[in-house]
């Protein structure tokens, strides 16, 4: 791990050629930040898909069967990506991080062999009954279909995050000598399974997930309903996406509250970074800051950083309660992460999440008047948000991977340590090069199909002419009765 000054001032050479190490970390951290796009559209999407097909079969109403039939599409997509994007990762444990493999092989082994035998088949196998079932099989099997569809997601989703808790509070193995190189043994599988960390995990990525799906389903919404207006099927669609935000954004509010005083007392090196706490002592909370220049951007340490702080309520929330407390500094440590990316991250998302909250406060305002679909500026607002949920939910993300640095596994390897000897850095930058390139061609794919979709829609609605090139209706093979 490189030291704190390294990341205090751009390097022209630096940013030209990364040493090994630094380009397999963004490698790596490219990969995950792509494929983790892919996966909470899995994740969140479950709920509603499970609704709209049970709401479909249950009512036989229209206005459900489009709105199943389209979100099932989304879904088979999210899914083909996430599974193109989601299988280079286990490999470059082995090309990029091989010491890493060799000395946690046996604890993540089998998470990793359960995700993909009883998670990700799951839900592969019913996603196909999904698709192309609907006529095939009956109700009941179609509506279970749907269930173990989002089982299996939320399941897959359990799994990846047992690995990566266990990186984060690391139990139940011992280190031991073998063949000349200390590895972790496992001794108690229920210990390393269910690490503190876990629920905390699960809890918060699962309902971020479904904040920024119920953002996307949203704002699609909301920009069908504002061309239309008289579109029923998406107005019910916007009201449900509307009324999961007002119960899932506060309810990421206060179990984030809670989070952060487990992350204080299991990891307080990177609770000191996510509030840029250097010395020891009593801890303010830093609400808001301003960089006076561009400095103080890469170095939250600076004194030309202008903040707005409220004294002692770091310490507030590192211990439930006391504003006195004191609070582990970053100059404790002899390497710390790159402060300034969870410094300014941590805010981004936590400053969004207050956004949500509004958000969908003035979406049940509205809803309760019954005036959801007739306010232009509540529809422009969904529209602008639909990407802010990812947006969240990746600072969100860097937040709990780049603060545990200089660990890989927290107080055990550092990642420095765990990246392969022979790798050169030309190799690492042509991979990652490689990885730039075809991931952003998966992301434009993507949004290629979802802007297909909604073209489709809006000429099923009326709206648009049928195009020569896309014809008229829904795609035939995907999500449809057919």
């Amino acid at each position: 791990m490189l030291p704190l000054e390294t990341y205090s001032a751009v390097n022209a050479e630096w940013l030209i050629f990364l040493s090994p190490e630094l380009a397999s970390r963004a490698q790596f951290g490219w990969t995950i930040t792509v494929h983790i796009l892919f996966a909470a559209l899995s994740v969140g999407l479950a709920p509603f898909i499970i609704y709209f097909t049970w709401k479909d079969v249950w009512t036989d109403d229209e206005r459900f069967s489009r709105l199943r039939s389209f979100w099932v599409t989304v879904f088979a997509v999210g899914f083909v990506m996430g599974t193109v994007t989601g299988i280079p990762m286990s490999f470059q444990f082995g090309t990029n991080f091989p010491r890493f493999a060799t000395i946690a092989g046996e604890l993540i082994g089998g998470p990793l062999a359960f995700e993909a035998k009883m998670a990700f088949f799951l839900e592969a196998v019913f996603l196909g009954i999904l698709l192309f079932g609907r006529e095939r099989v009956s109700d009941r099997t179609y509506v279970l279909s749907s269930v173990l569809v989002g089982i299996g997601a939320w399941l897959s989703t359990f799994w990846i995050l047992v690995v990566n808790a266990w990186m984060q509070t690391p139990q139940g193995y011992d280190m031991i000598t073998q063949n000349g190189m200390r590895v972790a043994r496992l001794t108690d599988p229920v210990a390393a399974f269910l690490t503190p960390r876990l629920p905390w995990m699960y809890v918060h990525m699962v309902n971020a997930s479904v904040i920024s799906v119920a953002l996307l389903v949203g704002g699609v919404s909301a920009y069908l309903v504002w061309k239309t207006h008289d579109s029923t099927a998406w107005q019910a669609s916007l009201k449900i996406a509307v009324l999961l935000l007002l119960v899932t954004a506060p309810l990421q509010a206060v179990h984030g509250d809670a989070y952060g005083r487990h992350v204080a007392d299991t990891q307080p090196q990177k609770f000191a970074a996510m509030e840029a706490h250097y010395e020891t002592g009593q801890a303010d909370l830093h609400l808001l800051a301003f960089p006076k220049d561009l400095s103080a951007l890469t170095d939250p340490h600076a004194e030309n950083l202008y903040t707005v702080s409220l004294p002692g309520l770091g310490s507030y929330l590192a211990t439930g309660g006391d504003p006195d407390a004191e609070v582990l500094g970053l100059n404790e440590y002899e390497h710390n992460p790159p402060v300034a990316l969870v410094f300014w991250s941590f805010r981004f998302m936590v400053g969004l999440g207050f956004l949500f909250i509004g958000l969908a406060m003035w979406g049940g305002s509205l809803t309760y008047r019954d005036k959801l679909a007739d306010s232009d500026r509540f529809l422009k607002a969904m529209m602008a948000a639909t990407p802010l949920g990812y947006a969240a939910l990746l600072t969100g993300w860097y937040v709990t991977e780049i603060g545990r640095q200089p660990w890989v596994i927290q107080g055990e390897l550092k990642t420095s340590d765990a990246v392969s000897q022979s790798l050169t850095a030309g190799e690492a930058m042509a991979t990652l090069a490689v990885f730039l390139i075809v991931y952003v061609g998966l992301i434009a794919a993507a949004l290629l199909v979802l802007r297909w979709l909604v073209r489709e829609e809006l000429q099923d609605l009326g709206v648009l002419a049928p195009s020569q090139e896309t014809g008229h209706g829904r795609i035939p093979w995907v999500g449809g009765d057919d």
